[in-house]
């Protein structure tokens, strides 16, 4: 019996040097278009519950926000979200999720089509629509600045700030900035509209979209990027209750449910 006993305690460096590390899951939460941002009041309930599972979560202050719109171009916040994802893993986070909110969503789905790491996006409430921009009528004026800053890029003025015209929720707001660096943002054949990078997306990358029945894109989120996902068996399309701002709350035991089954091999 003695011999057993120690030939057991011999083995324990030996599968002890074999152990897998625990896995750490790192939450990336890209907020929405200004006038939302990291201290949006929707967003701390969400990050407290995750951080409370003992998920690393991260909420910074993105070139959208209200104290920094428009910052910059789109590459330059790619670059950011990039950065965000690499501070995750120096802090011990091994498995990535992208979370997005709004224009948020774009966001995380342009970083995964890019090449960049993501192992599962949650997708809720999107927002920002460079190809609505073309269909929708009453987004006319934000299509008039697309035109123009097309024009002036043309005429070699791509790099003189200008003013524009964005749409958020109804709302029109103004934007000051370059025509190159507005259509980095606002082109709707750029990888900042979902439409466009839905099919660029790894096959093997689970996407959760949770969208409100009261959303202004309920009835053609499917269409819009949805439908032009890769297939693959965990990625889903979650409908609830309320309206754009709320989605975030009123999906979240839903997604903390379905972000473990997503990491899950």
């Amino acid at each position: 019996m003695k011999r057993r006993s120690f030939a057991s305690l011999a083995l324990l460096p030996i599968l002890t040097a074999h152990a897998q590390p625990a896995e750490r899951v790192g939450v990336l939460f890209l907020h929405g278009k200004n006038p939302g941002g990291p201290a949006s009041p929707q967003y701390a309930p969400v990050k407290a519950a995750m951080e409370k599972q003992g998920w690393l979560v991260s909420l910074p202050d993105m070139p959208w926000s209200r104290n920094r719109y428009l910052q910059g171009d789109w590459n330059g916040a790619m670059a950011e979200v990039a950065q965000h994802v690499k501070a995750l893993q120096d802090q011990g986070a091994t498995r990535i999720v992208l979370m997005g909110h709004s224009m948020g969503v774009p966001a995380a789905m342009s970083h995964a089509a890019r090449g960049g790491t993501a192992h599962a996006l949650v997708l809720l409430a999107p927002g920002h629509v460079p190809q609505g921009y073309f269909t929708a009528p009453q987004l006319a004026p934000v299509r008039e600045s697309i035109e123009a800053a097309r024009t002036l890029v043309a005429a070699g003025k791509g790099d003189e700030s200008q003013r524009f015209m964005d749409i958020n929720q109804g709302r029109q707001q103004p934007v000051i900035t370059t025509a190159k660096n507005f259509l980095s943002y606002f082109d709707p054949e750029s990888d900042a509209d979902m439409g466009v990078t839905a099919p660029k997306l790894p096959a093997s990358l689970p996407v959760l979209t949770a969208i409100g029945q009261g959303d202004p894109l309920f009835a053609r989120v499917r269409s819009y990027y949805v439908d032009k996902l890769p297939g693959n068996p965990k990625t889903k399309l979650l409908e609830v209750t309320g309206g754009h701002l709320e989605t975030p709350q009123v999906a979240l035991e839903q997604v903390m449910a379905w972000i473990p089954q997503a990491l899950a091999a």
